[in-house]
């Protein structure tokens, strides 16, 4: 049931946001790092003006997870190359609990499915094919080892074309 009310959120916010004027974007695809509690690779490609679907393949507590977001962006006028973002998603993975003694029991691996959230502030360099972007992804495991992370702070740089 959860799920189902996750997916009928990303729907309606996809739907709001093709509904909106279209902005101008100034790249289509971007790969790069991600760098923050929960480092990895990252790639955003646009849908459209406004929506962007992004894949993260990331590594936390000697684990792996692969996480896709949709993304919602909007200028801020004032600040040419510079837009905000929200968005959801979802994450499968698995991370080894002996990494953390805080958590979990630390005799095994625990394998997990949940939902993310995102909300971030990105800047697209004009003159070089560059992209900064700073975001907080919260996530909740809902499958494995049930836990709510709200650290998700990161900073990504992304190669642009």
């Amino acid at each position: 049931m959860m799920f189902k009310k996750f997916m009928f959120a990303v729907i309606m916010m996809a739907g709001l946001s093709l509904g909106q004027k279209a902005m101008a974007q100034d790249y289509n695809t971007a790969l790069g790092l991600r760098a923050g509690n929960s480092g990895g690779v990252t790639i955003k490609h646009f849908l459209s003006d406004a929506v962007a679907f992004e894949g993260l393949i990331h590594s936390r507590w000697r684990g792996l997870m692969v996480t896709g977001l949709l993304e919602v962006h909007r200028d801020i006028p004032e600040a040419r190359g510079l837009r905000w973002y929200y968005g959801a998603g979802a994450h499968v993975g698995f991370y080894n609990a002996n990494a953390r003694r805080d958590w979990g029991d630390r005799n095994r691996s625990y394998t997990t499915v949940g939902i993310d959230g995102i909300l971030g502030l990105e800047y697209t360099f004009v003159e070089i094919p560059l992209n900064l972007s700073f975001d907080w992804k919260p996530a909740f495991d809902v499958i494995g080892y049930t836990e709510f992370w709200a650290d998700g702070f990161a900073l990504s740089v992304r190669y642009t074309f």
